[in-house]
């Protein structure tokens, strides 16, 4: 039986997954998985004064245990990896993309002033520098603001530290993922918009393409069982987080909306979204020293193990 480890990971970043893994379709395809505990809270300070995302580690949750060769795999959102793969140490490459598709808001408390988007002009706005949250945080914003006046500071990764700071006042703004969007609507606070994202898997030259057809295998198996029940898997949302974090506890796996958990399967990185996404992140002052797409992906491998699962 063939071994990956695989950074942990969230619910609302790799649903699919955490059922493979929990239902054993992972094994029944000849894998066995084991799961190095990533510090999933990594920063856990705001720094309202660090604006540039230069100023910032892009290992500091995602991607950390791989750099020091203690992971075969992880993934996170799509933009963060191709930063990571840039800037990797141990030639780390994106092989497809993952088969959630995040669902992510930006949030204000109940008595802030801002109702808008518009109205979040030079406001401190909380974002995990390279996760998910960050970049569709600039991609939502750039359609109400002009650039200069979109204020992203660096809040610490994992959304209950960011909710933390948002309901003290300590910034105006910031990005959540679930259960923690359904817990801020439940607290009063309100949404001022939201969108999906991408993520994409990352994998060491340990994993070749039949090992990775396999992986698919058994996530696409996951996927077609949470679409035929997906009320069956809410639960995941509560679970995960409410032995560390007893006010999730408090929710009950209905109150996340399944319109939220979007679910689809495994597929390789379109070649003309590829594109558009490298120039939209090299427009943000990343990536200076990356010169096409393609450094950041490993094509064949995912090219062969999409191919034999079709």
């Amino acid at each position: 039986m063939k071994k990956l480890v695989l950074e942990t990971t969230s619910p609302f970043q790799g649903l699919p997954e955490l059922v493979a893994y929990q239902e054993g379709l992972f094994a029944q395809e000849g894998i066995a998985i084991e799961w190095a505990d990533r510090d999933e809270a990594g920063v856990k300070t705001a720094d309202t004064s660090l604006t540039d995302v230069k100023g910032a580690d892009p290992f500091v949750s995602h991607g950390t245990l791989f750099e020091q060769g203690k992971a075969d795999m992880y993934n996170a959102c799509e933009w963060g990896n191709y930063c990571r793969a840039g800037a990797t140490g141990v030639g780390s490459r994106q092989v497809g993309r993952r088969a959630i598709v995040t669902y992510a808001a930006i949030v204000v408390r109940p008595e802030s002033p801002v109702y808008t988007p518009q109205q979040l002009a030079g406001r401190k706005v909380g974002v995990p520098f390279y996760a998910g949250t960050h970049y569709l945080a600039l991609h939502m914003l750039e359609g109400f603001l002009p650039r200069d006046q979109i204020n992203v500071c660096r809040a610490p990764t994992g959304s209950r530290n960011r909710f933390n700071l948002m309901m003290k006042g300590e910034i105006e703004a910031t990005t959540l993922t679930e259960p923690y969007i359904t817990l801020a609507e439940k607290k009063g606070c309100r949404i001022i918009c939201s969108a999906f994202f991408h993520g994409t898997e990352v994998a060491s030259d340990r994993v070749d393409a039949e090992t990775y057809a396999a992986f698919n295998r058994a996530v696409r198996e996951a996927v077609r069982r949470i679409n035929a029940n997906k009320a069956a898997y809410l639960h995941y949302f509560v679970d995960y987080h409410k032995a560390k974090d007893p006010e999730i506890g408090t929710l009950k796996a209905e109150d996340i909306r399944e319109g939220r958990i979007v679910v689809v399967d495994p597929a390789p990185i379109p070649a003309d979204e590829m594109q558009r996404t490298y120039e939209w992140v090299k427009g943000w002052g990343m990536l200076d020293e990356t010169s096409s797409p393609l450094q950041l992906v490993n094509m064949d491998v995912q090219n062969r193990a999409h191919a034999t699962v079709q």
